[in-house]
């Protein structure tokens, strides 16, 4: 039978679930599909989407990062990455800078008919980019605290740093046009740590060793 915290974090778990693959869905048909059929200038903050429509997809977006948070969240408090100090500080860390995402979404809305070379554009830029920077430091911080720990086993245990990879690698994809199919392998590491913490939601049981009491 799970106990009540087991049960809290496979909750927080579904959250990150549904958070990262919506992300990996979502920024998959930008890249393939809206991208393709735009005809807005991508010059416009807005770009590749209309202004009307922007506000839509940044709010549902902030819904993502939402989600993505919780599952976060779920991750620290599950202890598989260990207790030690730099576990706590890449978790922290993590969830700010998903939080930041999250801000960067919605202030995305008042200046989405203004163009990149805007000074409200720029600032709400530098918003997603230090978002983007504090989770990757966030995730690579948690992945090699995860490793040291080993309270994962398997495939579960590279899931944390390997996110943190791929966030990292968005700091420069953000400047081609392939940053929507960036956002996608993003979402779809995130969904890889998410399965994870759904399927063990907490530490290994402790080996233990020595002669029976």
């Amino acid at each position: 039978m799970p106990t009540d915290h087991e049960s809290s974090i496979r909750r927080a778990a579904v959250a990150f679930v549904a958070g990262a693959g919506l992300t990996t869905i979502s920024a998959g048909a930008v890249q393939l599909v809206v991208i393709p059929a735009s005809d807005v200038s991508d010059d416009m903050w807005s770009y590749p989407w209309t202004s009307g429509a922007l506000v839509a997809v940044s709010l549902l977006y902030a819904v993502f990062h939402l989600l993505i948070a919780i599952g976060l969240v779920g991750f620290g408090r599950s202890a598989v990455a260990g207790r030690s100090q730099t576990a706590r500080v890449g978790v922290t860390t993590a969830v700010a800078g998903t939080a930041l995402l999250l801000v960067a979404e919605l202030a995305s809305i008042p200046i989405r008919d203004v163009t990149l070379d805007d000074t409200a554009a720029e600032v709400v830029g530098a918003l997603f980019g230090l978002g983007t920077l504090l989770s990757a430091v966030g995730l690579l911080l948690a992945g090699k605290a995860t490793l040291s720990a080993s309270l994962w086993e398997g495939w579960r245990k590279y899931t944390p740093f390997g996110a943190g990879i791929v966030t990292s690698a968005l700091l420069v994809i953000a400047f081609t046009e392939t940053l929507a199919g960036g956002i996608a392998l993003y979402g779809l590491s995130l969904l890889a740590m998410a399965i994870a913490l759904y399927t063990r939601p907490l530490p290994k049981p402790a080996v233990r060793t020595g002669a029976p009491a």
